[in-house]
């Protein structure tokens, strides 16, 4: 055999990698050293690395994506509230409360006489009372003592004069949609788009690039998560219920975002084009249509003004709160496009679950991948100018590109760099995306993904020990949990730290195949119901 005829024979570790995929052991696991306190046993144990992306780690992309599946399905199509009203306050809530009003007072007291010491102790104490609140179950968010030394300037709350007015109504606390004829309780599926910014062809980039507003596409691909906030505001509004959903954000072929929702109970659809119609999202922002500062002339960092300042004049720049005092008009005002679908879909039939697998359909690939999936280089000059747009675009009132507008953001600091801000949202791989890409709502299923996936564990161990299988149970609170040190030589290499879990996994598969065949019925949809816990 040649040298080049032995080049091309596969690797031992690329041959493991691919069995460890084909049985779904995830192929990047990170090593934790694991201390049992009763024992004082010490492990080398593998956790998954729970990537979302197929690209990383099939097996764990995969995993995720069922999960997403599972809880999607359990809470579209309800026929009960997922949550009880919430529990009455209890006598030792009340008395906490009560003491943290007094200390408040207090600290109110030695903040007007000066007292120092007395206000560092009892912000002590008020921290104390606070930790105290939220372990005895009270949830939300409590007072601050610290005011802010000057409030944001409010804003009018009237409609614009070109939006179209919708009607309101109380909205009930159910989340349930109406039934029909007794027995239909009908679930809606809904797609917004955003507008137009220039013609595309058929593979979405623009005919003529040099007309496409990528200035206004790159602004609403960053406050289009707020854009659909206010969506959702506008909608519980005109129906008069806490309308739920289950969405997933994903680019068009013309790397515009649109969203996808499984939405609880029946929605006309003219009701769902009157609130796209009516919706629209002003952002009170400075003015950043011209950048002042490029290339190696750049703000510098001030000492004596703890900001940054002009590098020629030394004048400092102008500060957040002066910068958005006075506005007129806002900087930008995103809404959706003409274009929306909706659809009403009955609960267990073929086409929820089609629709189901069509929303979870790119959760395992990254923005990048979905767009480029041609790999056409029209394709990617088109996303490079979105990108080169958005890494000038502030994605918050804390950017770092504030800067290069002469303006200090919120919170400024010596490390800023002018221009370039670390949020996901400036970074090609994200293309203004850079949040969540699954949006659920609160009352959603009644859990939280981990609670579904604790769910998937506990169906496995219950056909387990319904078979006679009993699986050990381990007290997780006496296990304490530590990264593995560099070069510690009882840490097994990757291909034979594989090579165990892949048999770990075939045993498990064994003796869940053994506990199917101990009780006869219907095999399970693994979309639907829980796999291995492995």
């Amino acid at each position: 055999m040649t040298s080049a005829e032995r080049a091309r024979l596969p690797l031992t570790l690329d041959v493991i990698k691919a069995a460890a995929e084909q049985h779904g052991v995830c192929t990047r696991p990170v090593m934790r050293e694991v201390v049992d306190l009763d024992t004082g046993e010490v492990r080398i144990v593998a956790v998954r690395c729970n990537s979302t992306q197929a690209s990383k780690c099939p097996a764990c992309a995969d995993r995720n994506r069922r999960s997403r599946m599972a809880q999607c399905r359990e809470g579209w199509h309800l026929d009960r509230e997922p949550i009880a009203e919430r529990e009455t306050p209890t006598p030792d809530q009340v008395a906490l409360v009560t003491y943290r009003s007094d200390l408040t007072a207090e600290y109110r007291k030695a903040e007007v006489e000066g007292a120092v010491d007395q206000v560092d102790d009892l912000r002590e104490a008020i921290s104390e009372a606070d930790a105290d609140l939220r372990r005895e179950g009270v949830r939300g968010n409590l007072p601050a003592v610290e005011r802010p030394a000057r409030t944001a300037p409010s804003r009018s709350t009237r409609r614009r004069q070109d939006a179209p007015n919708l009607p309101r109504r109380k909205v009930d606390k159910r989340t349930v949609g109406r039934e029909f004829a007794g027995k239909y309780r009908p679930s809606t599926f809904i797609t917004l788009t955003l507008d137009t910014y220039g013609k595309v062809r058929d593979d979405g980039t623009p005919v003529d690039p040099s007309t496409y507003d990528y200035r206004r596409a790159a602004r609403d691909a960053v406050h289009f998560a707020s854009l659909v906030d206010r969506w959702w505001q506008n909608l519980r509004r005109v129906v008069g219920f806490d309308a739920q959903y289950f969405g997933t954000v994903e680019p068009q072929k013309r790397i515009t975002p649109h969203a996808h929702f499984a939405v609880r109970g029946s929605i006309p659809h003219q009701v769902v084009r009157d609130v796209t119609a009516a919706t629209y999202l002003q952002v009170w922002w400075p003015s950043h249509d011209e950048i002042k500062y490029s290339g190696k002339r750049l703000p510098v960092w001030d000492m004596r003004t703890k900001g940054f300042v002009d590098p020629d004049t030394s004048l400092p720049l102008t500060s957040w709160v002066d910068a958005v005092a006075n506005l007129d008009v806002p900087a930008h005002v995103a809404e959706f496009g003409a274009q929306v679908h909706s659809k009403g879909i009955l609960g267990g039939t073929e086409e929820a679950g089609r629709h189901i697998g069509y929303l979870t359909k790119y959760l395992v690939k990254s923005i990048s991948e979905v767009v480029e999936i041609d790999g056409s280089a029209r394709v990617s000059d088109h996303a490079d100018r979105l990108a080169a747009e958005l890494a000038v675009t502030p994605c918050s009132d804390r950017c770092a590109v504030w800067l290069i507008y002469g303006v200090q953001p919120k919170g400024t600091n010596s490390r800023m760099t002018p221009g370039r801000c670390r949020s996901k949202a400036h970074r090609r791989e994200t293309l203004g995306l850079p949040g969540r890409r699954v949006l659920v709502s609160r009352r959603w299923s009644g859990k939280t993904l981990a609670e579904h996936k604790s769910d998937r564990t506990v169906f496995v161990k219950e056909a387990l020990a319904a078979a006679g299988i009993v699986k050990e149970e381990t007290n997780r609170t006496r296990l304490m949990w530590s990264p593995v040190r560099a070069g510690d030589p009882h840490v097994p290499g990757r291909a034979e730290l594989l090579m165990q879990m892949i048999a770990q996994r075939l045993k498990w598969r064994a003796e869940y195949d053994q506990a199917l065949a101990a009780q006869p019925r219907p095999s399970p949809d693994l979309s639907a119901t829980p796999a291995i816990a492995a």
